[in-house]
């Protein structure tokens, strides 16, 4: 439900968008998780080849261990596949709602709220600078009317965690394809179970993100900083 403004521009609750990306987020972590049992699987039985402990697995235990690793590869490019639809929608809306409470405070138009994403390279700080920008524009005012003193300690916490999980996450995967000997295969598996513990921390403080910026928005649209609005029928109304 939106809710016109004076000068056309529109007011959309992230509310509905917020509370789903949270409980994809919880889906991320959950298949990192199994991605970490999987992992710590492959290490161990590796650890036994490395050894020449021959007696402690069986060819039957490195073929199941290697099927329930891939499985957990899966699950977690699912979710993340349905975390990022989510996540665009959601991250265009609050821009728009952004460009209502302060249009002076960006630096880039709505559009590269998802474009930003997909150029090559620049996607490593693009979506960071919009996300900035939503941040300030959607923080409330002090009590006097005073600018705001906005604090990004939460944005750049999440984006650096994305990014590390990212680049490291690349290479230990290119590592793990490559592997061929147990040690390789060991090492890769370590480096593989580092980047889902980083994974973790990153999809947490993503969590934050989302619902602490759904948060003020919501916030700030029902606290007469933009328009006199209420809550009713579960959407925003003049």
């Amino acid at each position: 439900m939106s809710a016109p403004v004076p000068g056309g521009a529109r007011l959309a609750s992230p509310v509905g968008l917020g509370t789903a990306l949270v409980a994809l987020f919880c889906a991320v972590i959950a298949a990192d998780l199994f991605a970490l049992l999987a992992g710590a699987r492959v290490h161990g039985l590796m650890t036994d080849v490395v050894n020449e402990d021959f007696d402690a697995f069986t060819d039957e235990d490195l073929d199941r261990a290697d099927l329930l690793y891939a499985a957990s590869g899966v699950a977690q490019v699912a979710a993340v596949l349905a975390t990022a639809v989510v996540f665009l929608v959601w991250f265009h809306r609050v821009r728009r709602n952004a460009d209502v409470f302060d249009p002076s405070a960006h630096r880039m138009s709505a559009g590269w709220a998802i474009g930003g994403w997909f150029v090559p390279f620049a996607n490593f700080w693009l979506p960071r600078r919009v996300a900035g920008d939503i941040w300030a524009a959607s923080t409330r005012p002090g009590p006097d009317g005073a600018a705001p003193r906005v604090s990004y300690a939460l944005v750049n916490a999440w984006w650096t965690a994305w990014v590390c999980t990212l680049v490291l996450g690349r290479y230990a995967s290119r590592a793990y394809d490559k592997a061929e000997e147990a040690e390789e295969v060991r090492q890769a598996a370590a480096a593989l179970f580092a980047v889902d513990l980083l994974d973790i921390a990153a999809a947490v403080l993503a969590l934050l993100f989302v619902r602490k910026l759904t948060r003020m928005q919501h916030t700030k649209a029902t606290g007469g900083q933009v328009f006199e609005a209420v809550p009713r029928r579960g959407g925003l109304h003049r």
